[in-house]
């Protein structure tokens, strides 16, 4: 303790219940300030993946499904997993079928940004949705542009 004082420096305790107690002397201050720079700098290198949601109807246009269906593609190419649902209302429930052949037109035009074979068939209806959810290739993953950094605010003189 004495040594630590003399150093300007903190005695810290590493193994309490070791034989005999193990300690260190340290400055605590600056170790603690690390771990949280550590920490930090960890976090800021994860990447979250989240689930996008597109929705489409059993009888929806060609113009409109293409446009969803991109937005699908933008979504897998990002990184992110999407969610396709069909909407049914009223009577579009007794033909579910029709709900399915958007789904395999979707998952057939996104087969290059998808992990797997997608099978239409493991379609969940619950209630008066049907969904299938689409994860991005490895490939597409590793594809992806990196993350643009934000420049830096520089003060006007």
């Amino acid at each position: 303790m004495r040594d630590a004082e003399r150093r300007g420096l903190d005695l810290v305790e590493v193994a309490p219940n070791a034989t005999p107690p193990v300690c260190r002397i340290m400055d605590y201050g600056k170790y603690k300030y690390q771990q949280r720079k550590r920490a930090k700098e960890s976090k800021k290198h994860q990447h979250t993946v989240s689930v996008k949601e597109v929705k489409y109807r059993p009888k929806i246009d060609k113009h409109d499904f293409d446009f969803k269906t991109n937005r699908v593609r933008e979504f897998l190419s990002e990184g992110s997993k999407v969610k396709v649902t069909i909407m049914f209302r009223g009577r579009e429930l007794a033909h579910p079928e029709f709900g399915r052949d958007i789904l395999a037109k979707v998952v057939e035009a996104s087969k290059d940004l998808t992990q797997e074979e997608v099978n239409t068939a493991g379609a969940r209806l619950e209630g008066r949705n049907m969904s299938i959810l689409l994860s991005p290739s490895a490939k597409t993953l590793q594809s992806r542009p990196a993350a643009q950094s934000k420049p830096e605010d520089s003060p006007e003189a």
